[in-house]
């Protein structure tokens, strides 16, 4: 990207030409820019030093997870994709059989829900009668959960298990000579993760076909409530995801700070009335697994909306098939660094055209800048004809003084899809490259970054040969190309704590512009 503002771009020739005919800023236009950021800085200090309104715990949310539950016997909930605890109406400890915890091949699985107090409980709240809570034992019939109430009715669970998507059948039996209502209700317990910069994590939600994301900051200051006729609710990490679904209509959602690095996800469906001797069903579909788009979208069969919960940033329409496309190559190479290399070499071959068009008009510009300047200088007192001039001569020699920038836009875009993309890929995690063992994580020795820097230099170097050095501090273009020589060692620094994937991305980037400036340079010079 660099490589597009040196000395020769349109950009900075442009930006030379405005600075030619650009008129002296007045004193009011200097006062008016300093009450500006005079303002801009006292609002950051008071928003910075403003007392943050914390959410105060209530006894009833206290209550949620310091319940008692030891003498609830704890059943193993066991499939191919997870396995899980079960403790009466709760469920913890999910492990995610097919995912490493660290990059060690002998490293336990994922496991979701596994500090103390972290649960999902799914119940039902009951008018008229008492409903099983947190504490009640259960016996086994069949393979199914039975309790039976001091007024007869009867309630049956019935879990199961499909890849990752867990479903609860609640079938209540009224046994009385009254009508009596239940209101099937989803309760998740957790820690934060709070370290996921650049992917939203969080309380997730979904309402009215609307997904939302509430960051754990932002539940430490308030507590945020939703209304919905259907949807779900649950929380996200960077690679994780549980939500659950309750297949009742009108639903409440609240999500919200219990306590220090506690949060809450709840979701209350309406009301149903069980007529005496008649039998109710309450199916609640809990999905716990990796946030991989293909599965998401498998399971958003079940639980609508699913396939929308990643967040691929602003440049989504680039960064979903970018991914789709890493996958593909790393199904054929088996190794996600020389499927970024490939990735990196397709897309510059894509951009040649372009890169080689810039290239080409740069040289040009240069080759202008002689009558560019004897025409500032004769008609530096006529604006109009001084535009006109400088258009006419840009149509003589076929060029603009934008032309040279339009590689580095293309670039800016798909470079923040495929940040996006890398820190989002569960793939990514724990993808090994040569010395890195997660190209989702920094490169531990900075080789990479160093390289980066070294290869940006060259490429700078190699795009600037040709151009002429000036000392005419006036002259904005060589300033420019002076401030530029230091980006290879800001860019360094600032790609340091980069994921190594994105660097290789840079770096291998930069090398086919070597190259590929190489080729250019010996193809004109046969011309």
């Amino acid at each position: 990207m660099v490589k597009y503002l040196d000395n020769n771009s349109g950009f900075n020739m442009w930006n030379a030409n405005q600075a030619a005919t650009a008129k002296p800023k007045s004193r009011l236009s200097v006062f008016l820019w300093w009450v500006i950021l005079f303002l801009g800085s006292w609002w950051l200090i008071s928003m910075w030093s403003a007392p943050k309104n914390t959410p105060v715990t209530s006894e009833a949310d206290n209550a949620i997870f310091t319940t008692d539950v030891s003498n609830v016997p704890v059943n193993e909930l066991k499939s191919e994709k997870i396995n899980a605890n079960v403790r009466g109406i709760r469920i913890s400890k999910i492990s995610l059989n097919e995912y490493a915890a660290t990059s060690n091949n002998d490293s336990e699985p994922v496991i979701l829900f596994n500090s103390d107090n972290d649960f999902i409980e799914v119940g039902v709240n009951a008018i008229g009668t008492t409903a099983p809570n947190a504490q009640t034992v259960w016996r086994e019939s069949d393979g199914k959960m039975v309790w039976k109430n001091s007024d007869g009715v009867i309630f049956t669970r019935d879990i199961g298990v499909d890849g990752y998507i867990v479903t609860i059948t609640d079938t209540v039996e009224n046994k009385t000579t009254h009508d009596i209502a239940f209101s099937p209700y989803i309760r998740m317990v957790r820690d934060g993760e709070k370290n996921s910069a650049g992917v939203a994590t969080g309380a997730i939600t979904n309402t009215n076909s609307h997904v939302r994301y509430v960051d754990w900051h932002k539940m430490d200051k308030k507590s945020y409530a939703y209304s919905t006729t259907n949807g779900f609710i649950g929380f996200s990490d960077q690679y994780w995801q549980t939500v659950a679904n309750i297949k009742s209509p009108d639903q409440t959602m609240r999500v919200k700070s219990v306590a220090d690095n506690k949060y809450l996800a709840e979701n209350t469906a309406a009301a149903q009335t069980i007529a005496p001797k008649s039998t109710g069903m309450f199916t609640t579909t809990v999905f716990a697994g990796p946030r991989e788009q293909r599965i998401l979208d498998a399971a958003s069969t079940t639980i609508s909306g699913l396939g929308e919960t990643i967040d691929y940033g602003w440049f989504w329409f680039f960064a979903r098939p970018l991914l789709w496309i890493l996958n593909v190559l790393n199904s054929f190479v088996m190794n996600y660094g020389v499927a970024i290399i490939l990735l990196t070499i397709l897309l510059r071959l894509l951009m040649w055209p372009l890169t080689r068009k810039s290239y080409t008009s740069s040289i040009t510009m240069q080759q202008m800048q002689p009558e560019l300047q004897r025409i500032q200088k004769l008609y530096a007192n006529d604006k109009a004809r001084l535009q006109m001039e400088m258009m006419k001569l840009y149509r003589t020699h076929k060029t603009s003084p934008m032309s040279g920038c339009l590689p580095m836009l293309i670039q800016i875009p798909i470079f923040f899809a495929l940040y996006k993309a890398l820190l989002v890929s569960v793939n990514m995690r724990n993808a090994h490259f040569l010395w890195i063992n997660d190209l989702a994580a920094m490169d531990p020795y900075f080789i990479l970054p160093i390289l980066m820097g070294a290869t940006m230099w060259l490429q700078q170097y190699m795009q600037s040969a040709h151009t002429k050095k000036s000392n005419n501090q006036n002259d904005v273009a060589a300033a420019t190309t002076r401030a530029m020589k230091w980006m290879p060692i800001i860019f360094t620094i600032m790609f340091a704590w980069m994921p190594a994937g994105l660097v290789l991305y840079w770096t291998v980037s930069n090398m086919f512009g070597i190259l590929q400036t190489y080729i250019i340079k010996k193809q004109l010079s046969k011309n």
